[in-house]
């Protein structure tokens, strides 16, 4: 029997759900109601103005300067403040991910489709990654205009108001969701032995990673990616997003990669993340601003 104390927590965690899914709603709506360009531009505005002055910032001006010693004081401020531009920008549009979709060729230039369709083609399973880079969302949009029905993971908000907001918002990607977790391994196993393919952002911390170099320093990085692609010998495209400007971008895909076995799953992993991380870090150093620095990547 639930005692005083645990009613009242659970009380109060229902009125906290639904306040913030009240403002979610309202932030949905108002955006809805601006477009996607508008909406863009609005929250490129909101978060460039105020995510410099939140305290993660000095984190990721730590960061910036020592994955990047090239920058000085001011070029280290002007990524951070793109990158909560690209961030807020990210936000307004992920509300049009459907219009976006439905009027493709108006929001995105596509280059390297041949890639996409032979992937789809091939008959077989395979794997399409990224990072967080521009609108990564744009990775599951593009993928689906060629047939390819993504499973990809993703983390369920502990609000399930909000998780409902966002899972209506997320149908534009199509694909299927599993939740990050204990099964979410289980999940994109399943789908490629039943030759499906799967989405992977592979550039978070993991804790139970492994150390790979990233941007000079030792990060913990998941090795999910590579286990399947060397367990299952599948091809792997790499897409990129580049952010041409308010709810403009470019999209390239990048010719399949192919791994080599030598019999040590391990050791192999390890090479395979090795190079996947410098191919992310290439894409960072190319234009640093367009990364998503709020994550935590490095323990410091």
């Amino acid at each position: 029997m639930a005692t005083h104390s645990q009613l009242r927590r659970k009380l109060n965690r229902l009125v906290l759900y639904r306040l913030e899914a009240a403002l979610a709603w309202i932030f949905i709506t108002s955006m809805r109601l601006l477009g996607p360009v508008a909406a863009s531009n609005v929250g490129g505005f909101i978060m460039r103005t105020l995510g410099p002055l939140l305290p993660s910032s000095a984190r990721m001006r730590r960061a910036v300067a020592r994955a990047l010693p090239a920058l000085d004081g001011p070029a280290v401020e002007r990524v951070v403040r793109q990158a909560w531009d690209n961030l807020g920008r990210t936000f307004g549009e992920y509300v049009h991910l459907d219009r976006i979709a439905a009027h493709y060729p108006q929001h995105v230039e596509l280059v390297g489709a041949e890639h996409l369709q032979a992937l789809a083609d091939d008959g077989r399973a395979g794997i399409v990654f990224t990072g967080h880079f521009a609108n990564w969302e744009l990775c599951g949009i593009t993928a689906s205009r060629f047939g390819l029905d993504l499973t990809y993971v993703f983390r369920r908000p502990n609000n399930p108001y909000v998780a409902k907001m966002l899972a209506r918002a997320r149908a534009a990607l199509g694909g299927h969701m599993v939740p990050k977790g204990k099964e979410a391994a289980r999940g994109l196993v399943d789908a490629v032995r039943a030759g499906n393919h799967v989405g992977l952002l592979i550039d978070q911390k993991l804790n139970e990673g492994i150390p790979v170099p990233f941007l000079g320093r030792d990060a913990m990085t998941g090795t999910l990616l590579a286990d399947l692609a060397l367990r299952y010998d599948l091809p792997a495209v790499p897409l990129r997003v580049i952010r041409l400007g308010p709810a403009r971008f470019r999209v390239e895909a990048l010719p399949p990669l192919r791994f080599t076995r030598s019999g040590d799953m391990r050791a192999d992993a390890a090479v395979v993340m090795h190079q996947l991380n410098d191919l992310l870090g290439d894409w960072v150093r190319d234009d640093p601003g367009q990364w998503m620095w709020q994550h935590r990547r490095w323990p410091d």
